[in-house]
């Protein structure tokens, strides 16, 4: 399988929106979307790039489908430390499983290394999200601590806990 990121465009936002399943939206966008609220997010990162920020997403291409998003995101401080850059990424179910968001995610570290934009590649997953972890593993990154989220709650209510990754970047 052939595996690629591109910087998203507004032509992504339907196949991201199908690419969406349960529990996708549970660990990143809390409820389901829309193309239109898609496409809208896709043109607010293109303004805030104009703006000089710093987060950027791209799209992750299977074989010449779009199947999900990478993102890097050096702002994100919570359970970071300075010169970090915080991961995420999604991708659809029918591709996981086959290496597709661990190959997206050692891409985003060459452009984020590239670029310059940090010393350490971050992934924060939560701690009941055991694939999300595994694909951190299998992409060279190791567990450096667990972190209480406040800002996020469980379904019952308590704080969530994260497992924190990192990689450092030459």
């Amino acid at each position: 399988m052939q595996i690629s990121i591109e910087p998203l465009r507004l032509e992504d936002a339907a196949a991201l929106v199908d690419a969406e399943d349960d529990a996708t939206i549970r660990c990143l966008s809390e409820e389901k979307s829309t193309v239109a609220g898609t496409a809208e997010y896709i043109s607010q990162l293109v303004r805030d790039a104009e703006q000089s920020r710093a987060k950027r997403a791209f799209g992750i291409w299977a074989d010449g489908r779009c199947v999900g998003t990478v993102d890097f995101d050096p702002e994100v401080t919570d359970g970071l430390d300075t010169g970090d850059v915080n991961i995420a990424y999604g991708v659809a179910p029918w591709v996981r499983g086959h290496g597709v968001a661990v190959r997206a995610v050692e891409l985003i570290c060459a452009v984020i290394q590239e670029r310059g934009v940090g010393h350490r590649a971050v992934i924060r997953t939560d701690s009941r999200n055991t694939a999300s972890s595994r694909v951190a593993e299998k992409a060279g990154f190791v567990h450096l601590r667990d972190l209480q989220v406040l800002a996020e709650t469980s379904e019952e209510g308590q704080p969530v806990v994260m497992h924190v990754f990192c990689r450092d970047l030459p």
